[in-house]
């Protein structure tokens, strides 16, 4: 069986399909004929586990969500991925997200295998004591099947360092063990300095070089024009990494909407980034500092819309920092059409497929300097699972390293998954520059 038969789970087929069309398209199959038996074994998860999760909430009722974990693979070391909780999440997304995982831990070059797992639970519109139910309801079934050396889960969507701090206290009360068990933790009790700037800071590290590359030195993100979707983590800490490195940022959003710059000239600022990440920490919308006087002289907010085709003048670099398929092959059309050159998924699998056959005929048609350069999340967004290997490592060796350390060491790994990218690339696909 493989996954081109599996029409219920839509997600995790396009996953696959976008992986093996591209391997088919290379010489890789051609020259390790074995690897195609691979890649039909890998994609049958080695373990997918269900359950069901009992809380009570703040009216002493009853609830009842779905908990997974898909234990995909294991072949370089224990399962490494985050737990989402939004109600969207069922079986083929997390799958689709294991999948990825698998590929982007292997390209860090850590000992760390993929896995995906959490629940259909919508934290929005709870309490703190009802999510903190829910999380320790969620890891009473849970931790019957992770450890430090089996499985370690880390944040995603809805899952933050107080759902984590919540699982992993009720991990230590039933197992009796403080072990790395979960990643994302606290400062002061196991966590990594810079995890939650990991995934942003990850996704603009590896445009870097990207934009280096391509411009044989000559630019960076110095003077670029960077619309960014998304108002989370990832693109908090890359529209900060961003406007550090001299670019800026003309974009962010959220589920509801879009919020851009009225005009060609100008950025977010630091500050204004910072009021955002604070209502995010409420749950907000970005729709109710838009109207605020503060932001409405500024930008302009775009209601059920995505940035791309939102953005007065000229886009250099896009970086799609939300969720999956959020760049439709319309989209790509539109940052072609205003200039775009670099495209970077801060999110899994953020573009569609249309999307990328559109980046790759425009690639093919126009070789050179004029050339659109796409990276796909599996490659620009290893800045988190990164850090939370890292993570591991202190925890294992029960050390703690500086940011400054931690922060070389993404670097270093960030530069490692480009040029490894690019050298096989060189290896098994056709040169088109």
């Amino acid at each position: 069986m493989t996954a081109t038969n599996l029409p219920s789970e839509p997600e995790f087929e396009q996953a696959y399909k976008e992986l093996a069309s591209t391997l088919e398209n290379s010489t890789l199959f051609q020259k390790k004929p074995e690897y195609r038996k691979a890649l039909q074994v890998v994609s049958v998860p080695e373990r997918v586990i269900q359950f069901r999760v009992v809380w009570e909430d703040d009216k002493g009722q009853v609830q009842i969500n779905r908990g997974f974990r898909v234990q995909f693979n294991s072949a370089l070391g224990p399962y490494k991925g985050g737990l989402r909780f939004h109600p969207s999440v069922n079986l083929s997304i997390l799958k689709f997200l294991g999948f990825e995982q698998i590929f982007k831990n292997a390209l860090t070059g850590l000992n760390m295998g993929g896995g995906k797992g959490g629940s259909d639970f919508d934290p929005k519109g709870k309490s703190d004591n009802e999510i903190r139910r829910f999380c320790v309801a969620f890891m009473t079934e849970l931790c019957k099947h992770i450890g430090a050396d089996t499985d370690v889960p880390a944040g995603d969507i809805g899952v933050t360092g107080r759902e984590v701090g919540y699982m992993f206290g009720q991990y230590k009360k039933i197992r009796n063990q403080w072990e790395g068990v979960l990643t994302g933790k606290g400062g002061s009790w196991g966590g990594s300095l810079i995890r939650p700037e990991a995934t942003g800071y990850g996704v603009v590290y590896y445009t870097e070089h990207m934009i280096k590359h391509a411009t044989g030195g000559k630019e960076s993100f110095a003077g670029k024009r960077v619309a960014i979707s998304g108002s989370g983590n990832v693109a908090q800490y890359a529209a900060l990494k961003v406007i550090e490195l001299g670019g800026s940022v003309i974009s962010l959003s959220d589920s509801q909407g879009a919020l851009v710059l009225k005009g060609e000239e100008g950025s977010f600022t630091p500050e204004e980034i910072n009021a955002i990440a604070a209502i995010k920490v409420e749950r907000k919308q970005i729709s109710e500092l838009a109207n605020t006087s503060a932001f409405s002289s500024k930008f302009k907010y775009i209601p059920g819309a995505r940035p791309w085709t939102n953005i007065v003048g000229r886009i250099d670099v896009a970086l799609p920092s939300a969720t999956q398929n959020e760049v439709s092959g319309e989209e790509a059309k539109a940052l072609i059409a205003a200039g775009c050159k670099f495209i970077a998924e801060g999110s899994n699998m953020g573009s569609t497929q249309e999307a990328i056959d559109v980046f790759e005929a425009h690639r093919e048609a126009n070789p050179g300097a004029a050339a659109i350069w796409y990276a796909p999340g599996k490659a620009a967004n290893a800045g988190g699972v990164a850090v939370s290997g890292l993570e591991m490592a202190q925890n294992s060796a029960r050390v703690n390293w500086t940011q400054e350390e931690v922060d070389n060491r993404l670097k270093g790994i960030m530069e490692d998954c480009f040029k490894n990218g690019l050298s096989t690339a060189k290896e098994y696909a056709t040169p088109r520059r």
